[in-house]
């Protein structure tokens, strides 16, 4: 009985730390979406060979406690990201900016799509939950680093 009892307690912390790590991770994961959103645009940097590129983005989106952004398939950086999944991206708001280094991962659900579709309204004039150019992914491994010239760096992993 007293083995039970010790299992049963020793689920329920493991189950309480659990819990705890993912909030703590969705509040970092907030913050840095917070961050991103009040710049409006972000540059994203990919490689095409040995060649970096870097262009302006505007999505970003939690959805399914996950940081995505957005795209279309047949563009140049969605097959670059594809290749190399590895991506950077930077914004800046006036005083201080943000870069991310993280792993792009594809997303396929239906689901996903619509919900980024539903944040960016206007995007619904090019792109479909249900089309074949629709893509959304979701940021994984994520580093971000916020920086100022008056301010200790402050790094958030999620």
């Amino acid at each position: 009985m007293k083995k039970i009892i010790l299992l049963c307690i020793s689920i329920a912390f493991i189950a309480s730390i659990t819990a705890n790590a993912q909030t703590n991770k969705d509040t970092l994961m907030k913050e840095v979406y917070d961050f991103v959103k009040k710049c409006d645009y972000y540059f994203i940097a990919t490689t095409d060979g040995d060649q970096p590129r870097v262009r302006p983005f505007g999505t970003i989106h939690i959805f399914d406690s996950k940081l995505y952004i957005q795209t279309g398939k047949k563009k140049d950086v969605a097959k670059q990201i594809k290749a190399n999944p590895k991506i950077e991206i930077c914004a800046y708001n006036g005083e201080e900016w943000i870069r991310l280094q993280a792993v792009a991962v594809e997303d396929t659900r239906r689901e996903a799509k619509q919900s980024m579709l539903d944040a960016y309204p206007s995007l619904k004039g090019m792109y479909s939950a249900d089309d074949d150019n629709t893509l959304v992914l979701y940021l994984k491994d994520v580093v971000a680093t916020i920086h100022s010239f008056t301010a200790e760096k402050k790094v958030v992993k999620f």
